[in-house]
């Protein structure tokens, strides 16, 4: 058996994005593709060889695609209130299938190409990202090491955090060092922040460790609408409007930066601002980001106490507990910690920030354009200035809201 051993083992946005694309956008095909933010994406094993390791990886793609959910995990999810049951039925003969995704190298570089009906590539992203952190990482890890460097930090969040109702959650099943270190990850941080540590996004080890399972909505479900039958400058709230007509209420953090920030504001009307219960950031200056959610729900008359704000991007224990103090008492705050908590032994190496985006959708090109840089992705540079171009039409003309409006009236 391969490194990964269930179908559960992935991130739970992947999950709740199915259910959502199965019945909001069931016949969307899309493309995604394969990019390391914070290296040149060249791959080799411990003695500078490329071909033994992409080799490696596509056994590693082989052993995934013969995974199916067993009876037991699909009880568990169908005890989730916001599973349907017939999402549960098609799960149960979900298999991955080998010729959707490619993987080759060009000029040096990994290249890894995931083609097809989108409710079956969605779910390659986040196991196909483990299996290739945890085979760059197998020969870099110290387990006495780590271990020691983990209750570190989980001794210096508590003394950091005293007098305050700081909590988190892991987020860190792409990038993690291995699998059995990520449990581990998970298992210390149930004893030793036991207050503090509030569940995974991980869905097999929530199940295992009876935690809560954390994730919503990911930026692929912006670009796919972006490719739907709405014009450009609507498709970022006919994804938040299909996102509520799935979940009714449940799984209610709004993704903020598919296009920027300014834009999500100017969409993120009193309608929306009052449907869900907060917003996440995953790029720019997070205490911008906040200080501006904060505003824009007095602007509406809402109080910012009641909703939250969810940080996620690039965290780590001193940066999140300085957010918690920074706007305690102004709205409530929610913090997922990935990479630092999964794939930071303090050995000197840096976890490559490796990534697998959506490309095109039903035949087109989408854009995802970041807070910040590097964050962003776009194939067609065509496009992707047609959407910067649209967005700030968007922005300066304020016609939007009245767009909307004027279509449920």
């Amino acid at each position: 058996m391969g490194i990964i051993k269930s179908l559960l083992d992935t991130d739970q946005y992947i999950l709740t994005m199915a259910q959502a694309i199965l019945h909001q956008c069931p016949g969307t095909v899309a493309k995604f593709k394969f990019k390391c933010r914070n290296g040149t994406g060249v791959i080799r094993d411990s003695k500078g060889m490329i071909a033994p390791f992409l080799d490696r990886l596509d056994n590693e793609i082989d052993e995934l695609c013969k995974l199916r959910f067993t009876e037991g995990e699909l009880e568990y999810l169908s005890e989730i209130r916001y599973f349907k049951k017939d999402f549960i039925d098609i799960l149960r003969l979900l298999q991955l299938n080998r010729n959707h995704i490619m993987t080759y190298i060009e000029d040096d570089q990994l290249q890894i190409e995931i083609e097809g009906p989108l409710f079956l590539i969605v779910w390659f992203e986040v196991p196909v990202l483990a299996i290739i952190s945890e085979l760059l990482c197998e020969d870099k890890f110290d387990l006495e090491k780590a271990q020691r460097v983990l209750s570190s930090k989980l001794i210096s969040m508590r003394e950091s955090s005293m007098g305050y109702n700081f909590t988190f959650a892991d987020f860190g099943t792409r990038r993690r060092a291995s699998r059995s270190w990520h449990e581990e990850v998970i298992r210390t941080s149930c004893v030793e922040a036991r207050n503090h540590f509030v569940g995974t996004s991980n869905v097999f080890f929530a199940m295992k460790y009876d935690l809560t399972p954390v994730g919503t909505m990911a930026h692929l479900w912006f670009q796919t609408w972006q490719r739907m039958q709405y014009r450009l400058g609507l498709s970022q709230q006919a994804a938040l409007d299909a996102w509520q007509k799935e979940y009714q209420g449940d799984l209610g953090i709004a993704l903020s930066d598919i296009g920027g920030f300014e834009w999500f504001l100017k969409d993120f009307n009193l309608f929306y601002a009052k449907l869900f219960d907060g917003c996440r950031h995953d790029s720019g200056d997070p205490y911008w980001w906040a200080k501006n959610l904060i505003d824009h729900y007095k602007r509406l008359g809402i109080d910012p106490t009641t909703k939250v704000a969810v940080f996620s991007d690039g965290l780590d224990f001193p940066k999140a507990i300085d957010l918690w103090k920074t706007f305690s008492g102004k709205i409530k705050t929610s913090f997922g910690i990935g990479t630092n908590l999964t794939n930071d032994m303090g050995l000197g190496y840096v976890a490559p920030q490796i990534v697998i985006k959506m490309v095109e959708c039903n035949g087109g090109p989408v854009s995802k354009r970041s807070d910040s840089k590097g964050k962003g992705m776009c194939e067609d540079p065509e496009f992707n200035e047609y959407f910067a171009k649209v967005i700030a039409e968007e922005i300066e003309n304020g016609t939007f809201n009245k767009i909307i409006q004027s279509s449920r009236n």
